[in-house]
């Protein structure tokens, strides 16, 4: 689904991928905090499309741009074993490999621990370095 949003200038770019952090405080009075706030706090999104229209903000120097986004896939790690279409909890490993390049996978932001997923599809598996039997897969929220 295409939503529209507001991002800065030097972002505002056709294909460009970002991860909303969140509602900035400085935005608390914005009259257009509605358009920035629409997004799903830690989800990744990819740029469609830029429209013309230009807006001033105190947070951005070179101001917001009106884009057109979609909401990209939910990647996350989940255990062998899990099925496809499973409803689940997902607990980030307890893991020291900062350097993993899977680290950012397995304690993905846009993940909370309390909340339960729907396993869309699993796709590879990764290879843990403490040895955990863990696949790449694709969530979507309940």
């Amino acid at each position: 689904m295409t939503l529209v949003t507001l991002v800065g200038e030097k972002m505002a770019k056709e294909g460009m991928e970002f991860i909303y952090l969140g509602p900035h405080p400085e935005c608390k009075n914005c009259k257009l905090k509605t358009v920035c706030f629409n997004l799903k706090k830690g989800r990744r999104y990819k740029i469609l499309n830029v429209r013309e229209k230009r807006h001033d903000c105190n947070v951005h120097e070179d101001g917001v741009r009106v884009v057109e986004v979609d909401e990209l896939p939910l990647i996350a790690v989940v255990r062998k074993g899990t099925r496809k279409n499973a409803k689940i909890k997902i607990k980030s490993p307890n893991c020291t490999h900062l350097d993993c390049k899977y680290y950012e996978l397995c304690h993905n932001p846009a993940i909370l621990e309390d909340k339960e997923y729907k396993v869309i599809k699993l796709l590879e598996p990764i290879e843990c370095k403490e040895g955990k039997g863990l696949i790449k897969a694709e969530l979507s929220d309940i």
